[in-house]
This record gives C-alpha cells, structure tokens and sequence, in this order.
C-alpha cells in the first residue's frame, strides 16, 4: 500500500482535476449560450418567426 502522505498527495490533485474539469465545463456552457444568443440576436424577424411561430401571449 501507498505510504499516507503520498496518498494524500495523489487525493489532494484528483480533487484539483476534478474542480478545473468542472469548470471548465461550465465555461464551456456559458460559451455555448453566448454564441446561441449571439445568433438569435442577428436573425431577422420573419426567421424568429418561422422558428418560434406566432403563438406568443400578448403580455
């Protein structure tokens, strides 16, 4: 078996990979809903309205 401390070590750095992959992760998703966004905004209306239809409530 693996001396105490080095197991400690090795513990210590997968919780540390395991943190940057989660965010990473998450910058990817944010990223992804930037660019959706950036997208949507440079539709014209009748593609909105061709993708969402015209069913939207008045308030």
């Amino acid at each position: 078996m693996l001396p105490q401390d080095t197991m400690a070590k090795l513990l210590a750095a997968k919780k540390e990979l395991v943190k940057e992959e989660q965010q990473r992760a998450e910058e990817k998703h944010a990223q992804e809903l930037f660019e959706r966004k950036e997208r949507e905004k440079n539709l014209s209306f009748a593609e909105l309205l061709k993708r969402h239809g015209d069913k939207g409530n008045k308030f």
